[in-house]
């Protein structure tokens, strides 16, 4: 089973980069997106063309703002947007399918923002996102992925001194929630496989970060260590283009 996820930055925009056709070539039997910018039927209505998947959108309730959704072939037991916290829920930044064997979660964390105006609001996610997934953990593992909005180490910044406790995304708050989610058992994947690799899945738009690989490691697939071992395969496609994010992949045996 190849789960994919992807910050599209937009999938109105996306589709007309080649989204579909992306997608059509990576074979994917479940993508999860983020920051989809779009109300449900206008996600709906962007997809249109592609075949073969159930669109599961979770618009926010601000037009033009946030939003995840669900491509899946195979149509789950159950789908629940949001965690049931209604100064969460209004952002659309959450959906969990529940499949046969666990949950799968996509998410789309806040951003603590310019001046890290949101920084606090930003660690009651975190805090809350992580008991809720605890809560489904005891019926099934779970496998949660998304952006993140977080770098977790050092080796996941292009420029770590320039960035640490001055720039959203790499506050040791943002860094220490990340660290909640390892320690309560839930497992970063990339880095199971590629503890001492070098890859980004952010750029900048300006600068040219992107040609000179100045990126962060933002994108995530955290999965319960029950179910570790069923994962055969966890990478970061940077070859693959049409967003300021690039798709992160999961494969089960």
């Amino acid at each position: 089973m190849k789960l994919v996820s992807w910050n599209v930055n937009g999938i109105r925009a996306g589709v007309k980069k080649g989204f579909v056709e992306k997608v059509n070539d990576m074979g994917a039997d479940v993508i999860c997106l983020q920051e989809t910018k779009a109300q449900d039927d206008q996600v709906i209505e962007a997809l249109v063309e592609l075949e073969g998947y159930h669109v599961l959108p979770y618009s926010a309730v601000k037009k033009g703002y946030s939003g995840t959704a669900i491509l899946t072939r195979k149509k789950p037991i159950s789908i629940t947007y949001g965690m049931g916290i209604p100064e969460h829920d209004d952002q659309g930044r959450l959906i969990i399918a529940e499949y046969e064997d666990f949950y799968l979660g996509t998410t789309y964390v806040p951003n603590s923002g310019n001046g890290l105006v949101r920084l606090d609001y930003r660690i009651t996610w975190d805090t809350a996102l992580l008991k809720h997934l605890k809560k489904l953990e005891e019926k099934k593992p779970v496998i949660i992925c998304g952006d993140f909005n977080v770098c977790h180490r050092e080796i996941d910044i292009a420029r770590p001194k320039a960035n640490y406790n001055k720039s959203a995304g790499y506050m040791q708050v943002e860094i220490d929630g990340m660290d909640n989610y390892t320690n309560a058992g839930f497992k970063d994947s990339f880095r199971e496989f590629h503890p001492d690799e070098v890859k980004y899945s952010w750029w900048s738009l300006r600068g040219g970060a992107r040609s000179k690989n100045v990126g962060w490691r933002l994108d995530y697939f955290l999965v319960s260590e029950s179910i570790m071992n069923r994962v055969k395969q966890a990478d970061i496609w940077t070859q693959i283009e049409g967003s300021d994010h690039c798709p992160v992949i999961l494969e089960l045996k």
